[in-house]
């Protein structure tokens, strides 16, 4: 009796590779990436400093300059136009440039506002300038007494 054999009977090896699988582990991969990359990128690129120090101590005769929220600038307690605001800053601070100032601004002040003053200090001649906030208080607690007294929260160059 004679057989003939059939290529079916015969166990084989595979040659090719099953790409399937891994085609599908590439196309779940390439969707989680898809997903979390916007999460992972930043549109602006800033370098933030950090600080753990404390706030600079208030000197013993500071120099307040106060942005009110219609825009009016006070020196201390008096109202001044901001055309005589370098003169005021002169005979407050007798003359020193120095000397550092103490920017506070209404909650309601743009921007804006507060860089136009911010450029009259520095054509006035004084460039150590800090800004004053409240320290320690939530949006919408008690106005500034002794004990929460504004401190400065940094200065320019």
């Amino acid at each position: 009796m004679i057989r003939i054999r059939h290529t079916d009977e015969n166990p084989h090896e595979a040659s090719e590779i099953n790409v399937t699988p891994f085609i599908d582990v590439m196309l779940v991969l390439l969707v989680i990436f898809m997903v979390t990359a916007p999460l992972t990128t930043v549109n602006v690129p800033v370098d933030l400093p950090s600080s753990t120090e404390k706030p600079t101590p208030r000197p013993d005769d500071p120099v307040f300059l106060t942005v009110k929220a219609d825009h009016g600038l006070a020196l201390g307690e008096d109202d001044i136009g901001a055309d005589a605001l370098a003169g005021a800053l002169e005979t407050a601070t007798k003359g020193n440039k120095d000397e550092r100032i103490f920017l506070r601004a209404d909650k309601t002040v743009d921007y804006g506002t507060l860089m136009g003053v911010m450029d009259k200090l520095r054509s006035a001649g004084y460039l150590k300038v800090a800004l004053v906030n409240l320290q320690g208080q939530e949006e919408g607690a008690a106005p500034a007494t002794p004990s929460n007294a504004p401190t400065p929260a940094g200065e320019t160059p």
